[in-house]
């Protein structure tokens, strides 16, 4: 099955990103992501509005992080969010984003231990089960249950960029959502959570791979490009080495944006992202190019497509874009 879902940033007042969502559902898009940082506005404020003007699209955080956020209150989030959209609700949860973290003092230490646990607890809050939980980075006592009972389980994507990140992913993950967006990065992520799940004996199918994309629509390409320079920056600044020598940017070119961002020094960052990055870091272009770029993702085994921020360099007019001219290429209208 081919779904697709649409990532927003809530930085505009909640009535427009609601007016940009119920856009996407007439559309046909099947889930809708809404990112956490400190520095916009809440994640849950923002889709408790929009699940009570929508109907049928999937709603949820993408993604949250257990840093700054203890896994008990994402549970309770998700689990009361479900009573406003029943059945309806997802959650995507990570690492979190270090550039982010860094700049109030927040150290990501041992990532996957502590978004294996926070899933863990999430699920075991959801389902309100007895006992006490003794993990190495999260624990919580028998008396630690919600007073209200969660009408059904809430899927739970993780998000994932390195090897390991990636097959735990594919080991305890409803789904998978791929921060990359070049296919060469793509395919070897479909692996690695393909391989995660075979190895804890799952069925690689059970597990929804999304590629959460950095993604921009116009009518030319060069219109196209411009409004992912911001968004390709902070993915630079976060991207492991590895990553980035695969790409052939210097890691110290990297770090040098991370400390422009960290500081505000929105020229600086920004000015330094060039076309190599992007076309590493980004799905962008015409209505037709992007078309051709999505067809060729969807070979790599992925499941479900993300229209990451920014959509486009306006994004009414990129949403209508993308659903009157891509998507009826790859499924009919809901």
């Amino acid at each position: 099955m081919t779904s697709f879902g649409i990532e927003f940033v809530p930085m505009e007042l909640f009535w427009r990103t609601t007016y940009y969502t119920i856009q996407a559902e007439r559309l046909g898009y099947d889930s809708i992501w809404i990112t956490d940082h400190f520095n916009n506005r809440n994640v849950y404020v923002s889709l408790t509005v929009i699940a009570n003007y929508t109907d049928r699209i999937k709603l949820g955080p993408g993604v949250t992080n257990p840093y700054l956020v203890h896994p008990t209150m994402t549970a309770q989030s998700v689990a009361s969010l479900n009573e406003v959209a029943p059945g309806r609700v997802i959650c995507g949860i990570g690492a979190g984003d270090k550039t982010t973290l860094e700049m109030v003092g927040v150290e990501m230490k041992a990532p996957l231990r502590t978004v294996r646990e926070a899933v863990e607890i999430i699920r075991r809050q959801i389902a309100r089960e007895k006992g006490n939980y003794d993990g190495k980075v999260f624990s919580t006592t028998a008396g630690a249950r919600f007073n209200f009972r969660a009408n059904e389980s809430i899927p739970i994507y993780i998000g994932a960029q390195g090897p390991q990140m990636l097959q735990l992913a594919g080991a305890i993950g409803d789904g998978a959502l791929i921060n990359a967006s070049h296919p060469d990065d793509i395919e070897r992520a479909v692996t690695l959570i393909r391989k995660g799940a075979e190895k804890k004996g799952r069925d690689p199918k059970e597990v929804d791979i999304a590629a959460y994309t950095s993604f921009s629509v116009a009518e030319t390409e060069k219109k196209a490009r411009k409004p992912v320079i911001p968004v390709v920056a902070y993915i630079v600044a976060g991207s492991p080495p590895f990553i980035l020598e695969k790409h052939g940017i210097p890691v110290e070119t990297a770090e040098s944006i991370r400390s422009a961002l960290a500081n505000r020094e929105w020229g600086a960052a920004f000015g330094a992202v060039n076309d190599t990055m992007i076309d590493a870091f980004a799905v962008c272009g015409s209505p037709e190019q992007c078309t051709e770029k999505i067809a060729s993702l969807f070979k790599t085994g992925i499941t479900h497509f993300v229209t990451g921020s920014p959509l486009g360099p306006n994004i009414r007019s990129s949403i209508n874009l993308f659903g009157f001219e891509v998507l009826p290429h790859f499924k009919e209208h809901p």
